[in-house]
């Protein structure tokens, strides 16, 4: 497997430009199958050489490896925590401090239905509350196309099935066969290009200074070596407050626990910095 994962980046670099060794090995070599099922190749050889070739197969290649796929409230258990626990928790936090806002940062957003789901939580939240509660959530995402998309908020039927129905009639409208986030929920939403691999910036900077209260970057890692995990998990640690909160995917738990980090439930895959 490390061979031809191997040929593969020296491949798509030489020919094509791309770097994809940051790429997790058994995440680099599935896509290779699966390529080579899709372009109708027969040997590894053969698919080599349609590689190597002057065709967008290089991009195409490329671009499977950037997964931008999400739901609604993806993890049950997850956001059941974050709703009756984590958020309340933190909106009696700014009630009693000097802080103006609650500050939360979806990284990786995809097309944006982890994000509108964290702002349905908050919404309702404030909306329940005697006490105006503000928050800004800062929606990122490495692929222009795909946060575009997260913007217009437009999704199917089947897109929302783990949303019940009193949210769906709250907070989109239907349109022919698809649904669209109102402009309610979007209004405390700042989207933009972020790489979380960058050297560039330490967090988006829409957000200036980070110091979020919570940082959600959910089911990425597994698709990175440890090396580049380990950066990302410094990068999106570094701009939590002192005692914020990070969450990750329920399959990404253990490696969390490789690092300084400690899950404030069991099996919810919300962690804080341990001491």
């Amino acid at each position: 497997m490390k061979e031809k994962n191997r040929l593969i980046t020296q491949i798509l670099l030489e020919y094509h430009g791309f770097d994809v060794s940051k790429y997790d090995d058994t995440f680099l070599n599935k896509t290779f199958r699966k390529r080579i099922t899709q372009t109708l190749c027969n040997t590894t050889e053969e698919y080599y050489t349609l590689l190597k070739g002057k065709n967008k197969e290089g991009e195409i290649f490329f671009d499977s490896l950037n997964i931008c796929y999400s739901h609604f409230f993806r993890n049950p258990l997850t956001f059941a925590v974050l709703e009756r626990i984590i958020l309340p928790e933190l909106c009696l936090k700014t009630r009693y401090s000097k802080q103006k806002e609650i500050r939360v940062w979806s990284a990786a957003c995809a097309a944006g239905q982890e994000t509108y789901s964290l702002a349905m939580l908050l919404e309702e939240l404030k909306n329940s509350d005697n006490e105006k509660i503000n928050f800004r959530i800062f929606a990122t995402d490495q692929s222009e196309i795909i946060i575009n998309e997260a913007i217009e908020g437009r999704y199917s039927y089947n897109d929302l099935n783990n949303v019940n129905l009193k949210r769906v009639k709250q907070w989109f409208t239907k349109d022919g066969d698809a649904y669209t986030v109102n402009k309610e929920l979007k209004k405390n939403i700042v989207f933009s290009v972020f790489d979380l691999l960058s050297d560039e910036f330490s967090c988006p900077p829409a957000s200036i200074f980070g110091d979020f209260d919570l940082v959600i970057c959910a089911n990425l890692l597994f698709y990175y070596k440890p090396v580049y995990q380990k950066k990302i998990l410094e990068k999106t640690g570094n701009s939590l407050t002192t005692d914020g909160f990070l969450i990750t995917g329920e399959a990404e738990r253990h490696i969390l626990t490789r690092y300084n980090f400690s899950e404030v439930f069991p099996q919810s895959a919300i962690f804080n910095i341990g001491n």
